[in-house]
């Protein structure tokens, strides 16, 4: 999700001013992953996505909201636009030929490295990191290419998972690397990006969250809205805390996205009670 400043951005510039280091594990194959068996998504009740409504005009990211105490953007009503959300992807990655699952595995291009969140303070080493590009499908109905940094520990079953729920046709609205200007960016609360890798603290803490290990991945934020008390990031997601009112791409407890992640030994924030992190999944457990 788009990340934004908080009251404790000072406390993360700190901390990205001291370097730590980790082992280098030994490094997965580069090869494409085989594209797995087709399945089928679990149906969901008519709920009014694009196809049933008006071209939706709503722009992310232009929209600054006002600030709370703690740093975050206020918490306001879901814009009627967002409640049943189906935004259009836009490619910035050529998408793939016909709609067979195409996935690869390698280093970080430097560019790629350079528009990210790393840096050398960042609790993993930059070799130990590696650009994945994958296929998904867009609420547009339309296959896509998508990138994200991961853990060379995890990228093998990061693009397994990934295979999976493009067998199963789970929507996802973009998949992209997280870049720096969004940490520091004011909170606007519509950002609804799948990504992995940002070089940040746990939020409100100043422990090293895992996505800076690259061992995290968060899928369609705002479908899937991490909440704790009266705080819910994204800030304008309150729609989809009601998780019996189902949408597609939303993350449900027994549904394809928490078992295929569980598949590969990844675990699901969104059976913690508190924080409820209903976009996480982590191969540390935190």
């Amino acid at each position: 999700m788009r990340r934004r400043a908080t009251a404790a951005a000072g406390t993360l510039m700190a901390f990205l001013l001291v370097g730590c280091g980790t082992s280098t594990p030994p490094a997965p194959s580069g090869t494409p992953a085989p594209a797995p068996a087709s399945r089928t998504s679990p149906a969901l009740p008519t709920t009014g996505t694009a196809t049933t409504t008006p071209p939706v005009t709503w722009q992310v990211g232009a929209h600054p909201l006002p600030r709370r105490p703690d740093g975050f953007g206020e918490i306001l009503p879901t814009p009627p636009e967002l409640v049943n959300r189906a935004l259009p992807t836009r490619d910035f990655l050529p998408p793939p030929v016909g709609n067979a699952y195409v996935s690869k595995i390698e280093t970080v291009p430097p560019d790629v490295l350079a528009r990210s969140t790393w840096q050398a303070a960042c609790p993993v080493k930059a070799t130990e990191l590696r650009y994945v590009t994958l296929s998904f499908w867009g609420f547009d109905g339309r296959a896509h290419t998508g990138e994200l940094l991961v853990n060379r520990t995890g990228a093998r079953a990061v693009v397994t998972a990934f295979g999976k729920l493009f067998a199963a046709r789970f929507p996802l609205e973009e998949v992209r690397v997280t870049s720096r200007g969004e940490l520091d960016a004011p909170p606007t609360g519509d950002g609804n990006d799948t990504s992995a890798f940002v070089c940040r603290p746990v939020r409100g803490q100043t422990t090293w969250s895992a996505h800076a290990y690259g061992l995290a991945v968060d899928v369609n934020p705002f479908c899937n809205p991490y909440s704790k008390g009266s705080l819910v990031l994204p800030e304008l997601a309150s729609a989809y805390l009601d998780r019996s009112r189902l949408r597609p791409g939303m993350v449900v407890a027994g549904g394809p996205v928490v078992r295929d992640f569980a598949a590969v030994g990844w675990s699901w924030g969104g059976a913690w009670t508190s924080p409820k992190d209903r976009m996480h999944f982590t191969a540390t457990g935190g």
